[in-house]
């Protein structure tokens, strides 16, 4: 019997070569990661008219067989070029060597998620981040996280806070043009927007809440920068849906949050933030989705990103549709009043109201 393709016009001789892209990937990747960390990508790069690989391996003090086979792997990453026998960085090389979005998800891929990812068809039959356990054994990494090893916290919030770095002062204006008074940060991790906000507005005051863990973490924060008297913590299981939220906020602000939760449980979330809220309150919520994406880089890294949720963080989260959060929305007591689109990186803001 005939296979149908429909539309999909690549050449076989291509789809058979992006398969083996596929079979080789871990393999090739910890090529990547050690041509970078070794310092082989950086020497590439400011050799002026390229340089042998006899030449890195004594600049470097390397093994020439560990060199030969790493800068061969990077001819077929296309990393790295060869031209009478001196090699060059190629444009891509540049990216993985010098761009921070790069470093930054290589840093997570390694760190966060490698090791872990062997289980995940464990994680895809039984809806439970089987890969975590090569840290610990808890539910879900948010209770492990002030516990992890120090470069796995790094990566962590390394990936958490680079895409919220560049979100964050793009959307000060937007949350200060109501003239708000009180804004739950719910979720609000080392509190770094709290921070932010209290710096952008020295009236505003900001209610995190969040696990102990990590509001010690965000109180350490705080106080160093000296916001500990306009900044307030709130200790909360966000899972458990008979707590309620601290009543009567101006906003509820929830950052690269809800991507965290099952929608069963981002209901629940939303449901108690509709009763939290007074009639001019605002719900914000800042996510990345992985339909609104201008370039096809950002949709493939999200639909990574949720592999990390799956065998990770939860195992029951994802980077979501954004049609999942406007059913979800609905279903809560909340109306979407307005959306907007590319911010930061790769985010939107949904801005809600209740009916």
């Amino acid at each position: 019997m005939a296979l149908n393709y429909g539309t999909d016009k690549k050449p076989a001789v291509q789809a058979k070569f992006d398969a083996q892209k596929i079979a080789f990937a871990p393999i090739m990747f910890q090529a990547a990661m050690a041509l970078r960390n070794l310092g082989i990508l950086e020497l590439v790069k400011n050799s002026a008219g390229g340089i042998s690989l006899e030449a890195v391996a004594e600049k470097l003090n390397l093994p020439v067989y560990g060199v030969k086979v790493l800068l061969e792997a990077g001819l077929s990453l296309e990393v790295v070029r060869v031209e009478e026998n001196c090699f060059h960085l190629t444009k891509t090389g540049w990216f993985v060597l010098c761009d921070e979005l790069t470093r930054v998800n290589m840093d997570f891929t390694q760190d966060v998620n490698y090791l872990g990812m062997f289980s995940l068809t464990d994680s895809i039959k039984t809806g439970k981040p089987t890969g975590l356990r090569v840290f610990g054994e808890w539910p879900t990494v948010y209770e492990g996280l002030s516990e992890l090893p120090q470069q796995v916290q790094k990566s962590w919030f390394g990936f958490d806070h680079f895409y919220s770095d560049y979100a964050f002062p793009e959307i000060m204006p937007v949350i200060f043009r109501d003239r708000p008074r009180l804004i739950l940060d719910v979720g609000g991790n080392t509190g770094k927007f709290a921070m932010q906000c209290a710096q952008y507005n020295p009236e505003i005051r900001i209610t995190i809440l969040d696990l102990p863990g990590q509001l010690a973490k965000a109180d350490q924060n705080i106080r160093a920068a000296g916001y500990h008297d306009r900044i307030g913590l709130f200790s909360i299981n966000l899972l458990d849906h008979t707590r309620p939220f601290p009543r009567d906020p101006d906003i509820i602000w929830m950052s690269q949050f809800l991507d965290c939760f099952s929608q069963e449980d981002i209901a629940g979330l939303l449901r108690r933030s509709a009763d939290a809220m007074h009639e001019n309150s605002s719900l914000y919520i800042l996510e990345t989705y992985w339909d609104q994406q201008k370039y096809q880089a950002s949709t493939y890294s999200l639909h990574a990103t949720s592999l990390y949720f799956t065998n990770i963080a939860n195992g029951c989260s994802q980077m979501y549709h954004s049609d999942d959060m406007r059913r979800l929305i609905e279903r809560s007591g909340l109306v979407l009043a307005e959306e907007i689109l590319n911010v930061g990186v790769s985010h939107t803001l949904f801005i809600c109201k209740k009916i």
